[in-house]
């Protein structure tokens, strides 16, 4: 046969051994501690959580699935257990400024202590001020004010009735208040008897009673002072009593929270406050009395006294470790709560509640990089954060005034935090392209690997790992011969033969629907047979779209040919990827070639329906013809290239060595066998190159082939570099057995080109020339032809314009 020799079968899958194993089943192998293939992340995440300088926050990288977010949330756990549990952090009323709440840091777990003792001081506060004020001793002390007040009165009065007596004159107290009269033998003189007495007697009288009255009234002056006085000194009492019915209580919190200075003065404005506002408690007292539901400015008062806890590590062991699934702005810096109140908004500094980074506050914090960047405003909030160093809790509204309304401006926490953002690698690197402040803040990247050596100790390693996920999600157990299966299948999610995927999800994934098939056949043990119908099952779900593509070719609908020869025709093969399900179909393409000025036209590049990819492979498989066969002349050609029957984009260069070979098809005049399909990239000295579902195109053309029938003739032709990436089908594997099919690995554009027409490609002499018969020969035979043709038509133009 002319061309390389096809593979065998052993060349297209690598199988493991069960035998090889050193276990029956996966109850005899160890848990997995470590974290296998990621040691370049691992790396990364001990530097960066290590790292105490600002900015040395980590981006991980990786596709999803890949197990980022369980690897990093265990690394960072068993680290921050070794950590010292950080502060907690409450708010206070600011009895300066109401709307600028205190922040106060205390031990950890002494929030929730100090919160506790100040709630119980506000219940104590209820009765304990009542009851100080309804005190005997208060009672009396406050009686022997007012008996004091009403005997100074009564003495002042009583002085100047009895100085009024010995001048005869009585002092009275009518509806219009106080006057003076004369008295004469016991009896008050009205006016007609006062005008009877001797003028002189009169003038004395009305003499006295001025002088009288200038006395009296400067007791009267006197009783609001005295009032007031006596106001003064009850008031005084009032702050005694409530000092002391308070003082004991701010005393017992001061005791168990000693060293606390701006704890201390807090307590100090809380007792003031009690002092100042006693009149409230009592108030209180007498509206429950009277059974007043409302809370009024007392309910206030007492909320003023209480602690918000914000951040309360009492029950931590270590450093926090804190995942924030819903990254909002407000679910990372905080938010101020508001409750609704007779038609209004209200707040106080104990609906402040905190966010993700209060939480994580002294320890770590993981994000989801998209959900952050997907959430207005939250990534424009993180990195004010990181770079002022503290968290400072604002509203939206306050922050772009769309709202007019008076909020609290709580104090700004201190931030000490190491921020982990999950990501994909493209997203990483469009932050560190277009976000300025993206570097500076993320200075460490953890770059997760997709796949894992396959060696003898990996694929211990590996059992291990499928051993411990069938224990954490309490599977039956795995037979070796099951587990063998698994490592094949893990090789074929990478197509890489000498590779394991390290895509976890994938891995369990396959590992439940393994279990549930084992169960639904009644076994105890998940075999070889169980991994294989979930693999099967899971692309027989996701196959429609295939079936019915491989049905329109069955039915002609599409045209493939899988026997005979023909010029300028070929089979091409693609690769569609729907939903995570990729599949393999043929693509015929051909090619026309016509006397022109050296142009390879790409009809898909015409219609904007060719990626750039693909057309830099139109672009090079011509500087390729030119190269080879007009060196020293130039290209006398129009070509063109097409896939038939295709109605969207077409990218991707692994079909040009199709390409190639169809358009030297229709130089040469020489069929190529539609019983093959080509797939590769070809370089400009016609060299075929590695490229991506080598596994998938092969099984796409094969299907088509047994549906037709095997001849034996049937083959797909494969760039050399792809032998490592096979892992085909075991059905697959058994037609090359059984010499039904062939997989044929070549290194160049003459190897193809030998398989595909059955003849020699030809190699050229020391002149170049190459040997009569051969492929390439007969092009450039045809290529002189049309050199010649263009000489003569161009003669023939420059002798009808020397006639003219």
């Amino acid at each position: 046969m002319t061309g390389p020799a096809p593979l065998d079968s052993k060349s297209l899958y690598r199988r493991l051994d069960p035998d090889s194993l050193p276990f029956e089943t996966t109850d005899e192998v160890a848990d997995l501690e470590q974290i296998i293939g990621q040691d370049r992340a691992i790396d990364a995440l001990h530097f960066g959580a290590g790292m105490a300088s600002s900015g040395f926050n980590l981006f991980v990288l990786g596709p999803n699935g890949i197990g980022k977010h369980t690897v990093v949330k265990r690394f960072l756990e068993e680290r921050a257990a070794t950590e010292a549990v950080p502060p907690d952090y409450c708010y206070l009323h600011n009895f300066e400024e109401a709307n600028r709440p205190t922040l106060l840091q205390l031990p950890a777990g002494a929030a929730k202590q100090l919160r506790d003792d100040m709630d119980d001081m506000v219940e104590e506060l209820r009765t304990a001020i009542p009851a100080t004020f309804e005190s005997d001793e208060y009672q009396n002390r406050i009686h022997e004010l007012q008996q004091e007040f009403n005997q100074r009165q009564e003495q002042a009065f009583q002085e100047i009735q009895e100085e009024a007596e010995k001048k005869d004159i009585t002092l009275m107290q009518t509806p219009g208040g106080f006057t003076f009269a004369p008295v004469r033998d016991g009896e008050v003189l009205g006016p007609e008897e006062f005008q009877k007495l001797p003028e002189d007697e009169r003038r004395q009288v009305e003499a006295d009673i001025s002088e009288l009255q200038e006395k009296l009234q400067w007791v009267l002056r006197q009783v609001p002072k005295w009032r007031q006085e006596t106001q003064e000194k009850v008031n005084e009492i009032n702050r005694e009593m409530a000092d002391f019915a308070v003082g004991h209580l701010i005393d017992d919190i001061k005791h168990k929270h000693p060293e606390r200075e701006a704890l201390h003065a807090h307590l100090e404005a809380i007792k003031q406050d009690v002092i100042d506002h006693v009149d409230h408690f009592r108030q209180q007292q007498q509206q429950q009395q009277q059974e007043q539901e409302e809370e009024g400015a007392y309910e206030a008062i007492l909320r003023r006294y209480r602690v918000n806890a914000l951040v309360d590590n009492s029950q931590a062991e270590g450093a926090p470790v804190v995942y924030a699934d819903l990254p909002t702005h407000q679910h990372l810096v905080g938010r101020v709560e508001h409750q609704a109140q007779q038609g209004a908004l209200l707040t106080d500094f104990r609906l402040i509640r905190p966010g993700a980074l209060h939480r994580a506050n002294g320890g770590y914090l993981i994000l989801d990089a998209r959900k952050v960047l997907m959430q207005p405003f939250a990534w424009e909030g993180l990195k004010r954060a990181l770079y002022a160093g503290e968290v400072r809790i604002e509203s939206l509204q306050q922050m772009y005034s769309l709202l007019a309304t008076v909020s609290l401006e709580p104090e700004a926490m201190p931030l000490n935090v190491k921020v982990v953002l999950l990501g994909d690698r493209f997203l990483y690197y469009l932050l560190a392209e277009y976000e300025p402040d993206f570097q500076e803040l993320f200075k460490v990247q953890a770059d997760f690997e997709e796949e894992l050596p396959r060696d003898e100790a990996n694929n211990e390693l590996y059992a291990r790992l499928v051993g411990t996920l069938v224990r954490r999600e309490e599977l039956k157990p795995f037979h070796k011969t099951g587990v063998a299966r698994v490592l094949e299948h893990a090789s074929r999610l990478v197509a890489d033969s000498e590779r394991l995927s390290l895509h976890a999800g994938d891995l369990a994934d396959l590992l439940r629907e393994a279990d549930f098939w084992a169960g639904d056949a009644g076994r105890d043990q998940v075999g070889a047979d169980d991994v294989q119908q979930a693999i099967d099952k899971q692309a027989y779900r996701a196959e429609r779209v295939r079936d019915r593509m491989q049905e329109a070719i069955q039915r002609d609908i599409l045209m493939i040919d899988t026997t005979g020869a023909k010029v300028g025709q070929i089979n091409g093969l693609a690769v569609l990827d729907l939903g995570g399900f990729t599949f393999g179909r043929p693509q015929r393409i051909t090619a026309t070639a016509r006397l022109g000025d050296g142009e390879v036209t790409n009809i898909e590049r015409e219609t904007e329906m060719s990626g750039p990819i693909h057309s830099k492979g139109v672009m090079i498989l011509s500087s390729f013809l030119g190269a080879r066969y007009a060196r020293n002349r130039s290209l006398p050609l129009a070509a063109s290239l097409t896939f038939e029957q295709s109605y969207g984009m077409i990218e991707g260069d692994s079909a040009s060595a199709a390409e190639l070979c169809a358009l030297l098809s229709v130089l040469a005049d020489t069929p190529l066998k539609q019983s093959l399909a080509v797939t590769g990239s070809v370089n400009q000295h016609g060299e075929v190159q590695a490229i991506g579902g080598v596994n998938e195109k092969i099984e796409g053309f094969y299907d088509i082939c047994a549906d037709r029938e095997l001849t034996g003739d049937q083959g797909v032709i494969i760039p050399q570099s792809n032998v490592t990436h096979l892992m085909l089908r075991e059905d697959v594997r058994d037609a090359v057995e059984a010499g039904r099919f062939a997989v044929h690995p070549v290194a160049n554009v003459d190897e193809s080109l030998a398989l595909l027409t059955g003849e020699e490609a030809g190699e050229p002499d020391v002149e170049g020339r190459y040997p009569e018969g051969t492929v390439n020969r007969r092009v450039e035979d045809r290529l002189e032809e049309l050199s010649q043709i263009h000489r003569r038509e161009k003669s023939d133009q420059d002798g009808s314009g020397d006639d003219g």
